[in-house]
């Protein structure tokens, strides 16, 4: 097993239905400005709970203290991380794993995000936002069961501003209202110039899956197509 670090929750907040945002505090710990790629996770801990693997949901920092997480409720060690006070203490290991956005630039970027799988995802997002210019389109395709499912709302407008196309689809609208996009998010998939296109995917292996086939069927090599892991 690999070393464990300390940190301290900075802050705990509900976001959508079931998925709570939390904001570890890393000052004092050898884990600042370890966070060097878009889309890396790492373990968290708690204490007579469990561990399990969480993507980081912030940006990377050279100078990052901070690491924000997205939390689907569901697991012992899911549902007691956003349980934790402010203040509380968890374990965290070393980031691992992450999004070769390098090899993206200049290029059309497809971003596929299902559920709390958009914590991955966020991270490619606030990296390129940063520098716009230096990619060509990016597309997001984000699913989720229920329109009340979809985290960081509010930044999904921002991202759309910013040069950012996002494509919302819901798999289980039943009588919520929902006007938009409906069912699974390889279905909604458009054309696009594969020699110059990559994709990024995160959420549930399913939906890795059935992009990843669908991605291919479109003429995108499977080399072009990246997972955080």
């Amino acid at each position: 097993m690999g070393k464990w670090y300390e940190a301290k929750i900075d802050a705990v907040q509900p976001i959508a239905d079931d998925l709570t945002s939390i904001t570890l505090d890393l000052h004092g710990t050898p884990l600042v400005g370890e966070h060097k790629l878009p889309g890396q996770h790492v373990k968290l801990s708690v204490p007579g709970v469990g561990e399990a693997p969480f993507a980081i949901a912030s940006v990377p920092d050279v100078e990052g203290r901070r690491f924000d997480f997205l939390i689907k409720g569901g697991t012992h060690v899911a549902d007691a991380l956003s349980k934790l006070p402010r203040g509380a203490t968890v374990r965290i290991s070393k980031p691992t794993g992450g999004f070769p956005i390098e090899k993206a630039r200049g290029r059309t970027l497809l971003l596929f995000a299902t559920g709390s799988g958009i914590s991955a995802i966020r991270s490619v997002i606030e990296a390129i936002v940063a520098e716009r210019s230096a990619y060509g389109d990016i597309i997001l395709y984000f699913g989720a069961r229920t329109p009340s499912s979809f985290a960081y709302q509010a930044e999904l407008s921002r991202w759309q501003k910013e040069g950012v196309r996002v494509i919302q689809s819901v798999s289980r609208p039943s009588n919520s209202g929902w006007k938009g996009l409906t069912g699974y998010v390889q279905t909604h998939i458009e054309e696009f110039p594969v020699s110059n296109t990559v994709a990024f995917l995160a959420g549930q292996r399913e939906m890795v899956r059935e992009v990843t086939k669908a991605l291919v069927r479109h003429g995108l090599p499977s080399q072009d197509i990246y997972l955080n892991y």
